[in-house]
């Protein structure tokens, strides 16, 4: 594989961090295995990255001292560290873009002296953030790459759980998301981008205008081979109960109250068991469901565990229901397939671009009753078929350690690098479905 000099942008890679911070460091770690990559990040992210011990050729930290101080008290103080929060996002929106226009002022002379073969941003997956460097770069000889990029999905009708999430503190901006289509550099990051990287099919729909250098990769997320262990032998469940989890923030959009309701005559019949990994502001409401149906002596609510026990929950479960209704990338999906745990999920977002009928289940997006319907079907069926559950766990773990973890995904993103910098085939990189010509339809 030919190696490239990648100038690598993505502020908030931190190996110490949760969700993107980490998802970033290791798929920046992955493409230096590769690559001789040149890092570029917020400056305090340095030490934890250095830390790290990636195998970068350079890191170039950027200082926004009055922007850093303001983000940083304001995602303590006033968003406390609810990193969901779509008013976070807009708050974010200044300081990603000053520090892309600081980092190409700090870098200029060495991109015009020919230091780098190709410009990459892998940071922020929010499509909403636009790019200064797609437009910096314009006349310049170093093309641009961006993605995986996703978001902006929208609310799908006639679900109670997503009213109440849009009333929720942080999420009524949805309304003005139009608005971003009109900030500065919204329309020249895709006009002046070499490539672009859609991370799920709702992304690759809004974008097709730009079709002849548009590309599909699920979701930004990856699996970790170093984390994610499949499960041995002796962590299979051996009881005649279907070992179920649900893992995730316990807030109105996630729909864990279908999980619940879906599962309920399993529950009863002492069929199954349930674990709910997580804890939000549904936790009292999800309790009290739970005896109002009859099932609390089945289901088990442990709070957030660490990462590592996470893993061994969902190691020894069979089935993850996880029915969330506007889910964009779904990491524990991810993990869930990595751990050798059957999914089932809505066909909707990130998690349905990933599940396939070969690995797991995908519930299409209609209403409430029929939702829980279907997924109560699935798992009766999981319960009489024990040996189709097994098969689609063993397909489930070969797809993630085939296609899934970071090195793989680096691989993908090779192939698109080298073509945008004239050294490859263009690589069919198509959603599946009718997402190749029509935008989905909610």
């Amino acid at each position: 594989m030919t190696s490239l000099r990648i100038l690598l942008l993505a502020p908030e890679c931190n190996p110490e961090s949760v969700t993107n911070p980490s998802i970033g460091y290791f798929q920046a770690e992955a493409l230096a295995r590769l690559h001789d990559v040149t890092l570029v990040l917020y400056a305090s992210n340095e030490p934890a990255v250095r830390r790290g011990q990636a195998p970068f050729r350079a890191i170039e930290p950027i200082r926004l001292p009055l922007l850093d101080r303001v983000y940083e008290w304001s995602l303590k103080h006033v968003f406390r560290f609810d990193y969901g929060r779509q008013s976070l996002t807009a708050a974010s929106y200044p300081r990603h873009v000053f520090f892309e226009i600081r980092a190409y002022m700090k870098l200029r002379h060495r991109i015009r002296c020919g230091e780098f073969d190709v410009a990459l941003r892998i940071l922020p997956y929010n499509r909403v953030f636009p790019s200064p460097f797609a437009w910096l770069l314009r006349k310049a000889s170093l093309p641009f790459v961006i993605g995986p990029i996703s978001g902006g999905l929208p609310w799908p009708a006639g679900f109670r759980q997503l009213e109440r999430q849009k009333r929720a503190a942080g999420y009524r901006l949805w309304s003005l998301r139009f608005l971003a289509q009109h900030l500065p550099f919204a329309k020249s990051t895709y006009v002046y981008a070499d490539a672009i990287i859609a991370g799920s099919s709702h992304t690759y729909a809004e974008l097709l205008a730009y079709r002849e250098k548009l590309f599909f990769m699920p979701t930004e997320i990856g699996v970790n081979p170093s984390l994610f262990v499949p499960r041995e032998e002796g962590e299979k469940s051996t009881s005649r109960k279907l070992e179920l989890v649900f893992a995730g923030r316990l807030i109105p959009l996630k729909a864990c109250d279908l999980a619940i309701r879906s599962a309920a005559a399993l529950l009863r019949a002492d069929l199954a068991r349930l674990t709910v990994v997580g804890d939000g502001p549904e936790r009292q409401y999800l309790s009290e469901l739970t005896k109002s149906l009859a099932v609390d002596e089945a289901v088990s609510f442990v709070g957030w565990l660490s990462h590592q026990e996470t893993l061994s929950v969902l190691r020894r479960a069979d089935v993850l229901v996880f029915p969330s209704l506007r889910e964009i990338g779904g990491g524990v999906v991810f993990e869930a397939l990595a751990s050798g745990t059957v999914p089932i999920v809505v066909d909707f977002g990130g998690p349905g671009d990933l599940v396939s009928p070969e690995i797991g289940c995908k519930i299409p997006l209609s209403c409430p009753d029929e939702m829980s319907r279907q997924i109560e079907r699935a798992l009766g069926r999981f319960v009489e078929d024990r040996d189709h559950l097994a098969k689609l766990s063993k397909r489930g773990m070969t797809y993630a350690r085939e296609t899934l973890t970071y090195d793989a995904r680096a691989r993908t993103i090779t192939e698109i690098l080298l073509w945008a910098v004239g050294r490859g085939a263009k690589p069919a990189l198509e959603p599946p479905g009718p997402e190749r010509g029509d935008r989905p339809s909610v």
